[in-house]
């Protein structure tokens, strides 16, 4: 999986498509990803202790890793990713312009 978590990036398809945001966490088993503010569903929740409140909550839920693509800091375009060989380092590059990646 090329994507990581903190990487910005862009949704391609769905309910959110156009939407940007930061990735918050990456579930490669799964080959999903959970982004900052995109594909928020609504859950109920029970009290489990003494004083704590129920209710619903607003949260962020898994998408798909292909439906996301990531935005280049340099180029501010939605770019795939490329590998380099950097003394002995594989480092991830923005295809288009040829910046490093974060």
């Amino acid at each position: 999986m090329k994507l990581r978590k903190g990487d910005t990036v862009k949704v391609l398809s769905g309910n959110d498509k156009g939407k940007t945001g930061e990735i918050q966490a990456v579930l490669p088993k799964e080959n999903k990803v959970i982004v900052q503010s995109v594909n928020i569903r609504k859950k109920a929740t029970k009290p489990r202790k003494a004083g704590e409140t129920g209710g619903i909550i607003s949260k962020e839920f898994p998408i798909n890793a292909s439906k996301v693509n990531v935005v280049c800091p340099s180029c501010k375009k939605t770019v795939r990713v490329g590998y380099k060989i950097e003394d002995g380092k594989k480092v991830r590059i923005c295809k288009a312009c040829g910046a490093k990646l974060k």
